[in-house]
């Protein structure tokens, strides 16, 4: 096993190199989507795709209701694991680490770039909450669109973001015969230690 203690800054640099040519590829249909674990307070895990909004040092960033299921199990628990899969490329990324909600002003500035239905459809949505009927969605997205008609549409209070920080990461690069390439970084005290696994 190769191990070496690396600088702060590098696993994000790898990550930033690997996410920039995913973006610049065209056969890659939303990049930004990274699937998020969590557990609840049974310890039983749930899983689903969100989008990566910002990233750097610090962290990588969502948005999301905080009613919604995710957002209540990372308050009862914020470990949690994110995964990108670019498979055109034949590359993996695994995050593992602590997720903890945003500052408001933080929050407020995203949601002012988000398109103005998608501001609508965030006061509108009960997230992760029964729907009886459709029309009764419906009614709640034309009730929001006229409230906030000739208005800036301001970010809920029940609406905000998470940053996952991270102490793991592991870089896969599918190679022939499954002979893949995986090399993880796992947080110490002065930086990242690195280490290469067998696929």
């Amino acid at each position: 096993m190769t191990i070496k203690k690396t600088i702060f800054l590098e696993p994000f640099e790898k990550f930033n190199e690997w996410y920039c040519e995913a973006i610049s590829d065209k056969r890659i249909y939303e990049p930004t989507a990274m699937s998020i674990a969590s557990v609840d307070e049974n310890s039983c895990p749930s899983n689903r795709m969100v989008l990566l909004k910002k990233h750097d040092e610090k962290g990588f960033c969502f948005f999301t209701n905080l009613g919604s299921k995710k957002a209540q199990e990372i308050f009862k628990n914020s470990s949690v694991a994110l995964c990108f899969y670019w498979g055109v490329q034949g590359r993996q990324i695994r995050i593992e680490g602590v997720a903890n909600k945003i500052e408001d002003l933080e929050a407020d500035e995203y949601f002012a770039t988000r398109p103005r239905d998608s501001q609508i459809g965030a006061w509108a949505s009960k997230q992760s909450s029964i729907m009886e009927d459709h029309q009764d969605f419906e009614k709640r997205i034309k009730f929001f669109d006229e409230k906030f008609r000739n208005e800036n549409v301001l970010r809920p209070q029940f609406w905000s973001g998470f940053r996952v920080e991270p102490n793991y990461f592991e870089f896969w690069h599918e190679g022939q015969f499954r002979l893949h390439h995986r090399q993880i970084y796992q947080k110490i005290t002065d930086g990242w230690e690195v280490k290469i696994l067998y696929p």
